[in-house]
């Protein structure tokens, strides 16, 4: 895609069109004016309502047939697209009534015995908690994400490594992108150690391999996200074949580097950074609240770490307890909501994208 900025002749702020971004499929070779001054009546696009201000539209090219999302704020950095600066002006960020009347027709789905409950649209909560894991030496482990259940850009599995060493695992030529929820270890990426603590970020390239070493009694429980359709390889020792040219693979949280979304904020923690090119992974919090009903362009795992919460689609929703994961296809309608005090602790894998507070 191409596209060209025309720039404003002062600092005067355009109208606020829409809170939310505009989903458009753009076709390959044509042009798209984007309004840039919030006042057209044919939005995302210029009607001509700009003429006597200080604004000028902005051309956008298609080079592809694909789907994208203009700002319907105008305020975005990234012109003419959502980059999600909608979210920190006055009223952007939405919360929606969970007692309204329209919400109170939304079914209830209680957990049964099998480890998923299914919403709208191939929207479902896999809890760890109700899993059946298969064992391999020290590491017992169970998918959570992939083709099967329908995702088409990721695969992400569930695992706990007791006290020794995993085996060596690597995911057919493709990125690995872990997260560790409890327990303090080593891991070993094609022989490099990197320490890690609870709620690191782990990043291991493709054609690499990694080990986990656990040297306490309390097991160590991780996540582990890698490409779609891969399943986890198993080998018994590590390849000596680190890629030194990303040598920081962990993230860890920072205050400093939070981005604010009104009461909410998100760190990234995982991406280009690291190496890594279509996988995002992040760390969140969401206050006792419920979003707007919204959607995304990305496909999302959303782990709940800590707190209480509920999972909202369509016609459906369901109850969110620490080590739940909620699996978003793209475009899915959705919205969750804290129901605890002090907050509901999220971490994200996104794919493909880099920034999970774009949505429409």
């Amino acid at each position: 895609m191409q596209f060209e900025e025309s720039q404003m002749t002062t600092a005067k702020a355009p109208v606020i069109a829409s809170r939310k971004g505009f989903y458009v499929e753009v076709k390959a070779g044509r042009r798209y004016f984007w309004c840039a001054c919030g006042r057209s009546a044919n939005q995302p696009f210029c009607d001509g309502s700009h003429a006597g201000t200080e604004f000028l539209p902005v051309l956008f090219e298609a080079t592809d047939d694909e789907e994208v999302v203009f700002c319907g704020c105008k305020h975005t950095g990234t012109k003419p697209f959502c980059d999600g600066t909608h979210n920190n002006l006055p009223g952007g960020y939405a919360e929606d009534d969970p007692d309204s009347a329209a919400n109170a027709e939304i079914e209830f789905v209680s957990p049964g015995t099998d480890a998923r409950v299914s919403l709208d649209g191939g929207c479902y909560v896999f809890s760890t908690s109700r899993a059946s894991l298969m064992r391999r030496g020290a590491m017992a482990y169970c998918a959570v994400i992939g083709p099967t259940t329908g995702a088409k850009f990721q695969s992400q599995f569930y695992a706990e490594i007791d006290n020794g060493a995993s085996p060596t695992v690597s995911a057919n030529g493709a990125p690995l992108i872990l997260f560790v929820m409890q327990g303090n270890g080593e891991i070993d990426i094609s022989g490099r150690r990197f320490a890690f603590a609870p709620r690191t970020g782990i990043y291991v390239r493709p054609d690499e391999a990694f080990r986990i070493h656990n040297s306490e009694a309390q097991p160590i429980r991780l996540f582990i996200s890698t490409g779609p359709a891969n399943n986890l390889v198993f080998a018994d020792s590590v390849p000596a074949n680190f890629d030194a040219v990303f040598p920081d693979r962990r993230a860890e949280i920072d205050s400093s580097q939070r981005h604010k979304m009104a009461e909410r904020f998100f760190q990234i923690l995982i991406d280009r950074r690291h190496g890594s090119r279509e996988m995002t992974q992040f760390i969140g919090n969401i206050p006792r609240s419920k979003a707007e009903p919204h959607r995304h362009l990305y496909e999302e795992a959303v782990i709940f770490l800590n707190g209480a919460g509920m999972v909202w689609t369509e016609s459906k929703k369901t109850a969110v307890e620490p080590g739940d994961v909620l699996f978003l296809p793209r475009k899915q309608v959705h919205s969750v909501q804290c129901t605890t005090d002090g907050g509901l602790d999220i971490v994200g894998i996104i794919c493909p994208g880099n920034n999970p507070s774009i949505s429409y």
